[in-house]
């Protein structure tokens, strides 16, 4: 059975749908055993939940059980996740709890680990049908993240895509700063005036207002483009000049 679902952030609320309850919401998660996977993927750093979280899964009744090693590249070592009243486990081990969490694809190989039981995960069901079907002969449950519907509404903050695209568009205008190589603000020395620096956005989406708000934090003046013009009220209320572009 594959539902949608999103948030890295938010997911204690997507434990809150128990396999077998009809996904029925609850205040009590009735002992139920979730298993925190370490990200295998070249270059991957981001662990799928922080100690914090876990905690918050704890007092709804949760038994977390963490991957050795699974939040070590992202500054969150085994002894945090112990203190925030986790188990530290084996690989194996933690697929063979009630409902895994995993933030990448999982291969073939772990989804076999899986068998019947529930998993909450980036599956991006859409290019990677191989993986939905495996899921669905295995009588297993997914609730893919990638497959919320964007909204203003409830979705957005459950919403793993927009919450990346953020970090995203504040990673550029710093990427940016580095190759640039001089200040985004203007300054004024003894050996002279330094004009601020002209920064140019083209697309106001998520990454993209998050990158305005970065370079304007930083001094510079701003200017951005998107092709919806109803993007321009965003761009503008935070400080920058919309490029009006006459086309069709």
């Amino acid at each position: 059975m594959l539902r949608s679902f999103s948030k890295t952030n938010a997911l204690p609320k997507a434990l809150l749908r128990r396999q077998g309850q009809h996904l029925q919401q609850s205040r009590n998660l009735n002992n139920l055993r979730v298993g925190v996977c370490k990200e295998v993927d070249q270059g991957e750093a981001r662990v799928v939940i922080t100690p914090t979280n876990v905690e918050q899964l704890i007092k709804k009744g949760a038994v977390v059980s963490v991957e050795k090693g699974a939040g070590s590249k992202s500054g969150f070592s085994d002894a945090l996740y112990e203190n925030a009243g986790a188990s530290i486990v084996s690989g194996d081990e933690v697929w063979k709890q009630d409902m895994v969490l995993k933030l990448r694809e999982p291969t073939p190989d772990m989804l076999k680990k899986l068998e019947n039981r529930t998993l909450i995960n980036s599956l991006g069901t859409r290019i990677n049908p191989e993986l939905r079907d495996q899921l669905a002969q295995q009588g297993a449950t997914c609730f893919d993240l990638t497959m919320l519907l964007r909204t203003l509404s409830r979705g957005q903050t459950f919403d793993v895509i927009s919450s990346q695209a953020n970090m995203a568009g504040y990673r550029a205008v710093i990427e940016a700063g580095h190759f640039m190589q001089r200040p985004f603000a203007g300054q004024m020395t003894a050996a002279g005036k330094i004009p601020p620096t002209r920064v140019m956005v083209v697309g106001a989406g998520v990454a993209g207002l998050a990158a305005i708000q970065s370079a304007k934090n930083l001094g510079a003046i701003v200017t951005a483009f998107d092709v919806r013009a109803a993007a321009a009220e965003q761009v503008e209320s935070m400080g920058a000049q919309f490029l009006k572009v006459e086309f069709e």
